[in-house]
């Protein structure tokens, strides 16, 4: 059943609460070399770009870019990117990847989900990407935004249920694993401003093994908006009871596996 017009006000509301740091630009400042590292380790970028019917003359838009997780590897790929994100730290990296491998057709630019795209210089894109990063409480207005710098697609990618969070690391530390909406709240949205995308799923391991217990205590770390003494003690003791040492590795003894879900449309 689709929602009506207050339910979908509600989770937003919800969501926003729940999530409003990783919209902070401060949160991915500090975050910024373990998550663009940790993303170049995966399988993400090659499983969502397999949707993708590449065209060398394309232009592409990619919103909220990060390292360069979607932009490094389409650059070999078309004719350029224009990678915008609200981290300086994150372009920061994106930069020092296009000079290690030679890449000079990204053009960076900082600005976010709120600034007036076309006053940072950004033009209409062949395709426009927000690989996860829409806003959950501006999702709506977001994707509206999104859609008008696209000629031709537009590409988004969500969590599937709880996404890389860890629900038996978050039920331990006596914290609820909602964090926010899935995928199903954003094709709702798409389907209300009259879009009828397609949808294709992402495998990606979580990362699941440490160097050291500090390391692995600190990697937990991102999950835990304001984590009190409390539960840091908890989780410390998570780790404690759980983490095996292994291969020269601290590990935990189960996978952390996570889905995303891509979902895109052509404009009419």
């Amino acid at each position: 059943m689709m929602a009506t017009a207050d339910e979908v006000q509600m989770e937003e509301n919800k969501s926003a609460q729940r999530t409003r740091h990783f919209r902070d630009r401060e949160f991915w400042n500090n975050r910024a070399k373990s998550f663009a590292g940790y993303a170049v380790q995966t399988h993400y970028a090659d499983g969502f770009l397999k949707f993708m019917d590449i065209k060398p003359e394309w232009t592409v838009f990619d919103m909220a870019c990060g390292g360069g997780t979607l932009a490094i590897p389409l650059a070999a790929k078309v004719k350029s990117v224009t990678a915008v994100d609200f981290s300086q730290n994150m372009l920061s990296i994106l930069d020092q990847r296009c000079k290690d491998e030679g890449i000079a057709n990204i053009n960076a630019i900082l600005g976010g989900w709120e600034d007036d795209w076309r006053a940072l210089g950004i033009v209409e894109h062949d395709i426009a990407i927000a690989s996860r990063s829409i806003h959950e409480e501006k999702a709506s207005r977001c994707i509206q935004k999104l859609n008008e710098m696209a000629k031709r697609e537009v590409w988004i990618s969500a969590p599937v249920g709880h996404g890389p969070w860890d629900a038996r690391l978050y039920e331990f530390a006596g914290r609820s694993c909602a964090m926010g909406s899935d995928y199903i709240y954003y094709y709702n949205i798409l389907y209300k401003l009259g879009i009828r995308a397609s949808v294709g799923f992402v495998e990606e391991n979580h990362r699941n093994s440490w160097a050291t217990y500090d390391e692995a205590f600190e990697d937990q770390r991102w999950m835990f908006h304001n984590m009190t003494p409390g539960e840091e003690e908890k989780v410390k003791d998570y780790l404690n009871r759980h983490l095996i040492y292994q291969s020269g590795q601290w590990r935990l003894p189960y996978d952390r596996k996570c889905y995303w879900a891509v979902m895109w449309w052509a404009k009419e």
